[in-house]
C-alpha cells in the first residue's frame, strides 16, 4: 500500500509537468520564464513550494531534532529577512527583467542599469553553476534519504529517480512544467506535514502531554541554545540575526526568484506574497513543530543520522496509505526545488556563458541534462548533509548577488570592475568564515553580504561614480 499510493502521488505530479508541454512555444523566453505570464497565486504557491525543498521536509527537521525549540529562531530570523527582503527588491526586479528582457538572474543583474557587464555575466554563470549544482546534489540526497528508509532501497536509486523526474519536467515545459507543478506540490507537502504532526501530538495523548514530554529533555525546551558563543539574551539576539541574513538571502537564489521574474505583472506582486507567505509561515512552523515530536518517538536517532527523521517517524506512525502521502510530499518538495536549480544553471550555461547566447532547444536541453548529471554525480560521491549542502550553497549565493542587488534596489550604480569586487569578495569572506569555523556562531551569509556592500561603500567613498563606457542595451517594455 505504501508503495502504491507514492506511485500514484509520483504519476500525478509527472502527469502535471508533462501536460506543459500543450502551452509550450519552444523558445528561449517560455523555457527560462514562461513568457512571463504566470499569475500571481501561482507565482507565491510555485516560489513557497521551491523554497520549501528537501531541505525542510530533511535538514530543518534534523536540525530541530538536535538542537530542541531554539530552532525556532531559525524560523522567525529566515521568514522576517525573506520579507525584509520582498518589500523593496522583488518588484524592482520583475521590472527590470521586462525592461532589458532577461531570462537569467546573472542576465538582468548585469544589465540593470542599461550598460552590459560580460565579465561579470560570466563569473556570475560559473559561480551560479557550481553552487546550484551542489544545492541540486542537495534535493537528490533527500530523496535517496526518504526512500532507503521507507522502501529500504539503496540511497542511489532515490537519488537517479528525482534526476529523471527532474529531467522529464525541463524537457517537458521548462520552468512552466516546474511552476505547474509546485503548486500541487505546495498542497501535498502540506498535507503531508500537517498530517504527521496532527498524528504525532495525537499519539503522544494530546498538546498538554506532549509538552510535559518534551520538558522532561534536559534543555530541549529552552530558548537559547546551549552552545552559543555569547550565552544569553545577546547571543541569541546575534544568533537570530544571522539567520535573519539568511533569510535575506533568498534574493540570490535563481531558482526562487525566477519565479517572481515570471509574474505576468509587476503590480501583482502584493497578491504573490500573501501566497507566499501565508503558506510559508505555516509549513515552517509544521516542520519545526514535526522536528521537536521527532525527538520523542525516535531517540535512538540521535547516535546516527538525525535528517532521517521524517520518513522513520512517518512509518512508526502513520497507515500505509498515508505513509506513502508522506513519501510523496518529500519528493514533491525535493522535485520542485531540484528542476529549478538544474533550469537555473542550464540558463546560465546557454544564456551567460558564453559569449554568444543560443536559441536552440537542444542545445539548451542538453545544457538542462548535463547539469543534472553533475547534480546526481555530487549527490552521489558526496558525504555532507542535506543541511550543510544547502547552507554552503545558500550564503555563497547570496553573498555574490545579494549585495549587487541591493545596491541597484536603492539606486546605485556601481560600474563593472566594482560589481565584479563586490561579488568577488562577498564570495571569499563567506567561504572563509566557513573555512575558520565560525558559521557554528553566525550564518556566513552574512558576513559575505556585508562585505560585499562595504566594498560597495568604501570605494563611493574613496572614488567617484564611473562614466558607464559599456555597450548599452535595448531597453524593452515589461
Amino acid at each position: 500500500m505504501v508503495v502504491a499510493a507514492f506511485i500514484f502521488f509520483f504519476v500525478l505530479f509527472l502527469a502535471i509537468g508533462l501536460a506543459a508541454t500543450v502551452k509550450s512555444r519552444g523558445n528561449r523566453r517560455d523555457y527560462y520564464v514562461a513568457s512571463r505570464e504566470v499569475s500571481p497565486w501561482v507565482a507565491g504557491l510555485s516560489a513557497v513550494a521551491t523554497n520549501n525543498s528537501g531541505y525542510m521536509f530533511i535538514g530543518v527537521i534534523g536540525y530541530t531534532y538536535a538542537v530542541g525549540l531554539a530552532a525556532v529562531w531559525l524560523m522567525v530570523g529566515w521568514i522576517a529577512g525573506d520579507f525584509i527582503a520582498s518589500l523593496f527588491i522583488h518588484k524592482k526586479l520583475r521590472r527590470t527583467a521586462g525592461r532589458v528582457d532577461a531570462v537569467t538572474f546573472g542576465g538582468i543583474l548585469s544589465r540593470w542599469n542599461g550598460t552590459d557587464f560580460r565579465v561579470y555575466r560570466r563569473i556570475a554563470a560559473v559561480i551560479t553553476i557550481v553552487f546550484l549544482g551542489a544545492y541540486a546534489a542537495a534535493q537528490l540526497s533527500a530523496g535517496g534519504k526518504a526512500l532507503h528508509v521507507m522502501f529500504g532501497w539503496p540511497r542511489e536509486m532515490g537519488a537517479l529517480l528525482v534526476a529523471g523526474v527532474v529531467v522529464a519536467y525541463c524537457f517537458a515545459g521548462g520552468i512552466r512544467a516546474s511552476i505547474w507543478t509546485d503548486v500541487a506540490q505546495s498542497f501535498v507537502m502540506m498535507a503531508a506535514m500537517t498530517l504527521l504532526f496532527w498524528a504525532g501530538v495525537q499519539g503522544l495523548g494530546g498538546p498538554a502531554e506532549t509538552w510535559r514530554m518534551l520538558g522532561e529533555i534536559p534543555g530541549y525546551l529552552d530558548w537559547f541554545p546551549d552552545d552559543l558563543a555569547f550565552p544569553g539574551a545577546g547571543g541569541m539576539a546575534l544568533f537570530a540575526v544571522g539567520w535573519m541574513f539568511a533569510g535575506f538571502s533568498v534574493v540570490g537564489a535563481p531558482h526562487v526568484m525566477v519565479r517572481f521574474m515570471a509574474l505576468d505583472k509587476a503590480d501583482g506582486m502584493a497578491r504573490a506574497r500573501v501566497w507566499y507567505y501565508g503558506f510559508y509561515v505555516l509549513f515552517y512552523a509544521l516542520a519545526t513543530g514535526v522536528g521537536l515530536l521527532s525527538r520523542l518517538y525516535l531517540p535512538e536517532l540521535g547516535g546516527t543520522d538525525a535528517e532521517l527523521a521524517l520518513p522513520t517517524m512517518a512509518q512508526t506512525l502513520l497507515p500505509p496509505v498515508l505513509v506513502g502521502l508522506v513519501l510523496a510530499g518529500i519528493f514533491a518538495a525535493t522535485m520542485s526545488t531540484a528542476d529549478s536549480l538544474v533550469l537555473s544553471c542550464s540558463a546560465a550555461a546557454t544564456n551567460d556563458l558564453p559569449s554568444r547566447r543560443t536559441d536552440n532547444p537542444w542545445i539548451i536541453k542538453l545544457a538542462t541534462l548535463a547539469t543534472a548529471a553533475l547534480a546526481l554525480a555530487i549527490a552521489l560521491s558526496g558525504t555532507q548533509s542535506v543541511f550543510s549542502l544547502v547552507i554552503l550553497a545558500w550564503s555563497v549565493l547570496a553573498s555574490a548577488f545579494a549585495p549587487l542587488l541591493v545596491v541597484y534596489a536603492l539606486g546605485g550604480r556601481p560600474g563593472e570592475g566594482l560589481a565584479i569586487a563586490m561579488m568577488v569578495i562577498g564570495v571569499g569572506a563567506a567561504l572563509l568564515w566557513r573555512n575558520l569555523g565560525l558559521h557554528e556562531t553566525i550564518y556566513e551569509g552574512m558576513p559575505g553580504i556585508l562585505a560585499g556592500l562595504a566594498t560597495f561603500g568604501l570605494v563611493r567613498l574613496l572614488a567617484p561614480a564611473p562614466v558607464a563606457d559599456k555597450e548599452r542595451i535595448p531597453e524593452k517594455a515589461s
